[in-house]
């Protein structure tokens, strides 16, 4: 072979080796360049085998698809979820329906155990999701979704409706709430759902011992009839064996910490319909209740011994207290509430039985009120201590209220109550721009002899009468001292002007 022609077998070897390297390396490219290759496929791979077996999402090619359709069959013991949890949106990795646990959603079978076999789970993975769908109807008993140890920021997406069982025997000798929250963090309570508490029974059978507003003694009518109303004769009679000693509320947060209510409805309550007891950090809004105003003790909102509080834009209707704020609150805000029928929006009744009540830093403003018995409230019992400060309500409008605006540190809901010098301590209190219509006093300011009320300024108070079926009255004072910052209509003339000349000084276990 001469040197020619080796030289061009040579560089003909080099060709067809450059020419077979470059189809490799382009066939590789368009494998790595296409659309459904994962970067990491190991991890991929490690995922998918967590998720059930189900790996046909992966968007593998014609292959892939192949091998993944023959290992997609769940396991036969496991319910079989729906392919959407709500709204045609894919259900995540971190939702869990109720009806995937055993729930019948059919208002009849009991569904606590579904709930708490959600709840279980839920409560391990952080920001997870619990769904109650709608249009099912879940009969719950009496339930409780516990901490410490559930992760932070869980989810209850209530779309359906959770209803009470429709006798007492669920309830046994008695218990505080029906639904219970306890030692959470980072809750939140949301959809358009409803919560009913099946109150009817529980109002029917009211004892007659059980306790009644005290401003009812201020409210006589014009014939001169008195007495306990009747409720309406539709309620069922159906009473469901003997009534415990303690009503339920329908749901209570105990122990909580950034608590988040919103977009429910909750209605028919045995007693209280929405409490948050030892809580800091809670948000109401958009939030409803509905029950008649002729229920029993049946407030709308109740908060005891919790901080940073606010509640804004809700509709409560009910048959106490619209908003009940106990003792141990601070940093409370409400405001955009219609509030109607009800008895208003009360602090207290505080001090009973010779306790100590603390409350401060409280602002109620740009508040309807509408056919209630009171409008802005404080009631406190004789022989209480502790104190009252740092009030605000402000922009209160009232149709046709009983009585607009009212302390009470005479309060009893017993028949008889004994004289007692010591009393929760009243000042700061401000009212602004309270306005509309009354029906039998537009102010009742009662003060201790020993403990007068301090500080109470008024300014922009407009309240005109309207002759219903009650007696009607003038403004009452009773050692009540502040100042009239502009001229009220009623005239409040029994306001004293200044500070009391003296007055009983708390001692120190009194302060707050």
């Amino acid at each position: 072979m001469t040197i020619s022609s080796f030289r061009s077998f040579t560089l003909a070897i080099l060709v067809a080796i450059l020419v077979w390297s470059s189809a490799t390396h382009n066939s590789c490219n368009a494998t790595r360049s296409g659309r459904h290759w994962r970067k990491n496929r190991s991890t991929s791979t490690t995922l998918s085998k967590k998720k059930s077996g189900n790996n046909h999402h992966n968007g593998g090619g014609g292959k892939s698809k192949s091998k993944s359709s023959s290992h997609k069959a769940t396991p036969a013991s496991a319910p079989a979820p729906p392919e959407h949890d709500d709204g045609g949106v894919p259900a995540a990795a971190n939702t869990y329906n109720v009806l995937n646990f055993g729930a019948k959603g059919d208002g009849i079978a009991d569904d606590t155990k579904a709930f708490e076999g959600a709840w279980a789970v839920a409560c391990k993975v952080k920001g997870s999701k619990i769904i109650v769908p709608s249009p099912y109807k879940f009969l719950l008993g009496p339930i409780t979704f516990s901490g410490p140890y559930c992760q932070p920021n869980i989810v209850f997406q209530i779309d359906g409706t959770i209803i009470a069982p429709s006798s007492f025997k669920s309830y046994g000798s008695g218990l505080f709430q029906w639904i219970l929250f306890t030692k959470l963090v980072g809750l939140t309570i949301q959809g358009g759902g409803t919560i009913d508490g099946s109150g009817s029974i529980w109002w029917k059978s009211t004892p007659f011992d059980d306790p009644l507003d005290d401003e009812l003694k201020l409210i006589i009518p014009i014939n001169g009839t008195t007495g306990k109303k009747i409720l309406d004769s539709s309620i069922t009679d159906s009473l469901g064996g003997i009534m415990p000693s303690i009503k339920p509320t329908a749901v209570r947060f105990y122990g909580s910490f950034d608590v988040t209510v919103t977009g429910i409805t909750i209605q028919n309550s045995p007693q209280c319909h929405l409490k948050f007891d030892n809580c800091v950090g809670v948000s109401v809004y958009n939030f409803k209740v509905s029950s008649p105003g002729d229920s029993p003790n049946t407030d709308g909102i109740h908060l005891q011994n919790s901080k940073d509080v606010l509640i804004h834009t809700t509709d409560l209707s009910c048959g106490d207290d619209c908003v009940s704020i106990q003792t141990g609150c601070s940093n409370i805000y409400i405001h955009n509430v219609n509030c109607g029928p009800g008895h208003g929006i009360s602090i207290g009744s505080l001090g009973k039985d010779n306790t100590k009540a603390c409350v401060s830093n409280v602002t109620v403003r740009d508040v309807m009120m509408t056919n209630t018995m009171n409008g802005v409230r404080i009631k406190t019992w004789q022989g209480g201590s502790g104190s009252v400060k740092g009030i605000m309500f402000s922009n209160i409008q009232v149709s046709e209220v009983q009585l607009p605006i009212v302390i009470d540190q005479f309060y009893c809901d017993k028949s008889t109550c004994k004289n007692q010098s010591s009393a929760v301590a009243l000042s700061g209190i401000s009212y602004e721009r309270v306005r509309g219509t009354y029906t039998v006093k537009p102010v009742h300011f009662a003060c201790s002899d020993s403990m007068p009320c301090t500080d109470v300024n008024l300014n922009g108070i407009n309240l005109k009468p309207v002759q219903e079926r009650y007696h009607m009255y003038d403004p009452f004072c009773w050692k009540t001292f502040g100042e009239l910052l502009s001229p009220a209509v009623p005239p409040v003339e029994c306001l004293q002007i200044g500070k009391p000349s003296s007055s009983h000084v708390q001692a120190d276990h009194d302060s707050c």
